[in-house]
C-alpha cells in the first residue's frame, strides 16, 4: 500500500467508527415517540458518509470520484444536523464528541471538494 492508500484506509476506518458510535448512541436513547422519529436518521446519514467515501476511492473516473466525495460531504452535514437535533431533544445524551467528530469529517471532505474544484488534484 502506498501512503495515499494508507491515509484513505485510516479515514475510512474513522468513518466506520463514527457510524458505529451513532448506532451506539441510538441504542442508548429511549424509544419514545419523539425519538423514534429521528433516531434512524443519524444512523443512515453517518453510515452513508463512509459508504460514499469508499465508493469514491474506487471511482472509475475523476468525475465519479468528485461526485462521491461531494455526496459524502453532504451526508456528513446531514448527520451533524440530526445529531444536533438529538442533542436538543435529549439533553442528557452524550453527543458532543460525535458532533465534533462529524464536524472534523465534514471539514476533511470539504477540503477534498475544494481541492478538486481548484484543479489541484
Amino acid at each position: 500500500m502506498n501512503i495515499s492508500q494508507v491515509r484513505a484506509r485510516k479515514l475510512e476506518d474513522r468513518m466506520v467508527a463514527f457510524a458505529f458510535s451513532c448506532i451506539d448512541l441510538s441504542r442508548s436513547l429511549p424509544k419514545n415517540s419523539e425519538n423514534r422519529i429521528i433516531l434512524d436518521q443519524p444512523i443512515r446519514s453517518s453510515s452513508s458518509i463512509g459508504a460514499n467515501y469508499t465508493e469514491a476511492n474506487n471511482a472509475v473516473s475523476r468525475l465519479d470520484f468528485r461526485n462521491k466525495i461531494y455526496i459524502a460531504k453532504k451526508e456528513a452535514a446531514e448527520a451533524r444536523y440530526w445529531l444536533r437535533l438529538l442533542e436538543r431533544s435529549n439533553p442528557d445524551a452524550c453527543t458532543n464528541g460525535l458532533i465534533n467528530e462529524c464536524t472534523e469529517l465534514l471539514l476533511i471532505l470539504q477540503k477534498s471538494v475544494s481541492t478538486l474544484k481548484n484543479g489541484k488534484c
